[in-house]
């Protein structure tokens, strides 16, 4: 493991592209200062990290940056979601605490022990997960001063089959899940996601999993501030767990840029 791997990764796109393309969960790195209060011996760490991480989600993003005509600003986690998981609530708001998965993870994909239960969560969330949130927050700020707005595509995939410690796992599974917010998520937003992916054997909604990321300084108060995410069902690009991306992965590149180009012409709702 690299021990001294960046906690996250903030690239530039145009100036006037009011696009950031979120990328979380990607990373496999896991600091060795944090891997010391890990519990797994390394063959079960490797595969915990087949089975938790969005792979390839982040070259993903780069190629759709890459080819639109505009090019959107990514913001890329540079950390294992098994130090901290950005996208979780710090505090009692977070449900997935019931399965030991809030912000700083105590439990595996499969419910067994991932650190010790005494484990203090608080110095990782002072270390990893509140310098990452304020970047995050402050990418968005400075989005909505450049362009008057800020559409942020949260770039995901999830397992074929349910893990254990899905707490909605008994739903739909479609090729592409699209999760949305009540208040940052648009209907003009959520059309033209569903008909950018409408050529992987179908999208859904909010099923195996909901919402949408927006910083807390945002969340529910602006709605310059737009945001959806994309979950990618991972038979559609890879082979699962954690193996090699397939040729889908191209054809989720070109819809993905697809909907980053859309999206940067004038917003409506």
């Amino acid at each position: 493991m690299n021990e001294t791997p960046r906690p996250f990764h903030l690239l530039p796109g145009a100036d006037d592209s009011p696009v950031l393309l979120h990328v979380p969960h990607s990373s496999r790195a896991v600091p060795e200062a944090v891997r010391r209060g890990i519990v797994l011996d390394d063959r079960a760490l490797e595969r915990e990290l087949d089975h938790i991480t969005d792979a390839h989600t982040a070259e993903l993003a780069a190629a759709a940056a890459e080819a639109a005509p505009l090019t959107p600003w990514r913001f890329v986690n540079g950390l294992s979601r098994l130090v901290v998981d950005p996208e979780r609530f710090p505090d009692e708001r977070e449900e997935m605490l019931a399965v030991g998965m809030g912000a700083v993870y105590t439990r595996t994909t499969h419910r067994e022990p991932l650190r010790s239960s005494e484990t203090d969560p608080q110095p990782l969330i002072d270390r990893y997960f509140r310098p990452y949130t304020d970047a995050m927050t402050a990418a968005v700020a400075d989005r909505l001063a450049a362009t008057g707005r800020a559409v942020v595509i949260d770039v995901h995939s999830y397992p074929t089959e349910p893990l254990p410690y899905e707490l909605h796992g008994e739903g739909p599974r479609p090729p592409i899940c699209l999760g949305t917010d009540p208040f940052h998520t648009p209907a003009s937003l959520l059309g033209l996601a569903e008909k950018a992916f409408a050529g992987f054997g179908g999208t859904g909604i909010d099923s195996p999993f909901a919402g949408t990321y927006v910083p807390l300084e945002h969340y529910g108060k602006d709605h310059r501030v737009s945001a959806l995410m994309i979950e990618i069902r991972r038979d559609v690009y890879m082979r699962e767990p954690g193996g090699p991306a397939g040729p889908g992965i191209t054809a989720l590149a070109a819809a993905l840029t697809e909907l980053v180009t859309a999206v940067t012409r004038p917003a409506t709702r």
